[in-house]
């Protein structure tokens, strides 16, 4: 009896190893894209100026004034903040990972750069956490370093302040104030911001498992870390230019920082040179910038397609999990609606040039690139391809903390096929207000000298970061979306009639009756809000996709359902366009909370309806 106790005892304690060793311990990584952080409270090496005392505690910052952020994309200053709660909530969660899919500075420019390193340094020391970056087109504006000006700093008695590299690059007499001249605002090139970040994956450690490059010529039976130290130097990282015999950098590279998961970091800036070029080797306008993205890349840096092809039957033969990130998404961004956003406001509005061709998507995904996160958009949405060979491409938006809905992403790995995306959204912030007390300077200033559209104030009654940047949006919209995208006559139809009108645009009143009763409805629920509404909305859901659902409640998308319904009947063929765009956008695949499943190529969604 005990010998065979013994045996049962020594078969269980090996089936107990046996089981240990083969179960994976879920990995984690967060994703925060376009923090496009400006160190608001740094101070210039090459001068004296440490911008303008807060009002209320006196402390010194260095910020943009609120006109420019609600005529930008991105907001300038408070994200300062929303970006070190971010990292301080992905502290709490245990999570040691983090990558940032570029723009995670704003213009390349010497003073933030640094500002940012300091920071992740801090992070990595004190919480052990490790940072993966990739460059945006606001990372390294043009390939090469070149001087910059920005004119639109909030300086003495909330007026404009110039801070500039060079004194020839602005109009001194539309200066109020004494410009501030400084190499500490010029916008770095490559060499500069890449040997500042170089701790950030840009460069091999040795506490990697593996690290390369495009061009490098060892592999991963043979690897040594000083092998990759020599290959790793700029100088080695280059490619030509098609149809030129000029050479510029190539950042990319695959780390394994975890037994079994590879990162792959896609440097997908590509700079589209001049017809006429200067014969500099250096020369920073030779090229226009990066922002078109992908569609550029399949022109311009091919090698890179081959590069990914390598990289991914290689973790396929190995057994690892290969998880690429870039700047630009390889997945149209608009739920599918390009085509009717295109027909309605025009090829050139609404960043429709920034829409990667489906050629993108399908050369990727065949490629082997399954997983993809991307930013550049500041928005929060997924898009799935599947080639016509068969194969599968999920792209992750992931959400700026610079914009509406600010948040990140977590990916956790729960196996080589089971993957699952939460998107934590950053709505309080401590200290997004501690600025306010400036913008009140300059909001009277502009009263004082009566400033045209001048922003609204009640942006300053914002109770935390998240409606913050919802009145962002809305400023944005007014002040400069629907002035620069919406045609003013289809605009006019719309923006004033309440929802009872657009409802009645296309429907008379026995089937007004019908459809309101069979949807539960009543004809003063479409009473309370109108078109402009609608609008916002739009934008809202175009941003932060599922992550509006909430914030515009599900009796009000009901009712906007309805009306598309009923606008696609419509004998105006704008009208018919803006419900198809509407209801697409309303419609897209889970971006909030979602399984994906690579062994039957399908997303799930998690999100709580």
């Amino acid at each position: 009896m005990f010998r065979i106790s013994a045996i049962l005892v020594i078969l269980l304690s090996l089936y107990s190893c046996k089981s240990q060793q083969t179960t994976k311990k879920e990995v984690q990584i967060a994703f925060i894209a376009d923090a496009h952080l400006q160190d608001i409270f740094a101070k210039f090496k090459d001068s004296d100026y440490k911008g303008i005392p807060n009002p209320v505690t006196g402390e010194y910052a260095n910020i943009r004034t609120m006109n420019s952020q609600l005529h930008s994309t991105r907001i300038f200053n408070e994200n300062y903040f929303a970006f070190l709660e971010a990292l301080n909530d992905i502290v709490k969660r245990g999570i040691k990972q983090v990558v940032l899919p570029g723009d995670f500075s704003d213009d390349g420019q010497p003073v933030h750069v640094r500002g940012l390193r300091k920071i992740l340094n801090e992070y990595s020391q004190k919480h052990g956490l490790s940072f993966y970056v990739t460059t945006g087109n606001h990372d390294v504006v043009r390939p090469f370093s070149q001087d910059a000006v920005k004119t639109d700093f909030l300086g003495k008695d909330g007026k404009e302040q110039i801070i500039s590299s060079s004194s020839n690059n602005f109009n001194k007499n539309k200066s109020e104030l004494e410009p501030i001249i400084t190499a500490d605002i010029k916008n770095w090139g490559y060499k500069e911001t890449i040997n500042e970040m170089r701790d950030f994956g840009f460069f091999p450690k040795k506490t990697d498992l593996y690290w390369e490059t495009p061009f490098s010529d060892y592999h991963y039976e043979n690897y040594n870390f000083e092998e990759a130290q020599k290959e790793s130097v700029l100088e080695k990282r280059t490619y030509l230019i098609k149809n030129t015999n000029l050479y510029l950098p190539d950042v990319s590279y695959l780390v394994e920082p975890i037994k079994g998961v590879w990162l792959l970091a896609i440097d997908a800036n590509a700079y589209v040179p001049n017809e006429k070029l200067s014969g500099e080797s250096n020369n920073p306008h030779d090229f226009s910038g990066a922002n078109t993205g992908y569609n550029n890349v399949l022109i311009y840096k091919r090698h890179l397609l081959n590069w990914v092809k390598k990289v991914s039957a290689e973790a396929k033969q190995k057994g690892k999990v290969l998880i690429a990130f870039s700047h630009y998404p390889m997945v149209d961004f608009n739920d599918d609606a390009s085509p009717e956003l295109k027909q309605l406001f025009g090829a050139n509005k609404m960043q429709l040039q920034r829409v990667p061709d489906e050629e993108v998507a399908q050369q990727f995904a065949d490629a082997g690139i399954q997983i993809h996160f991307g930013g550049h958009m500041h928005i929060n949405d997924t898009g799935v391809r599947t080639s016509a060979k068969g194969n599968t491409l999920f792209n992750i938006q992931t959400p700026s903390l610079a914009a509406y809905m600010p948040a990140y992403k977590i990916l956790t790995i729960h196996s080589d096929t089971d993957f699952e995306v939460e998107t934590v959204v950053i709505g309080k912030v401590n200290k997004f207000n501690s600025l306010f007390p400036f913008y009140e300077e300059e909001y009277a200033h502009l009263k004082e000298i009566k400033s045209k559209d001048i922003w609204q104030k009640e942006i300053l009654n914002a109770k935390d970061y998240e409606e913050f940047t919802n009145w962002h949006l809305k400023e944005l919209m007014r002040l400069r979306f629907l002035p620069e995208d919406f045609p003013a006559d289809f605009l006019k139809s719309i923006e004033n009639l309440s929802g009872k009108d657009l409802l009645l645009l296309n429907t008379n009143k026995t089937e007004i009756d019908s459809l309101l009763k069979s949807n539960s409805f009543t004809i003063s629920d479409f009473e309370s809000w109108n078109g402009f509404d609608m609008i916002f909305d739009f934008y809202r859901l175009k941003s932060a996709d599922e992550l509006a659902f909430s914030k515009i409640g599900n009796k009000r998308l009901k009712e906007y359902e309805l009306i598309c319904r009923q606008l696609k009947k419509s004998d105006n063929p704008k009208v018919v366009l803006w419900a198809e765009i509407f209801y697409k956008t309303m419609n897209g695949e889970p971006s909030d909370h979602f399984k994906i499943d690579l062994k039957n190529n399908k997303i799930d969604n998690l999100s709580v309806k």
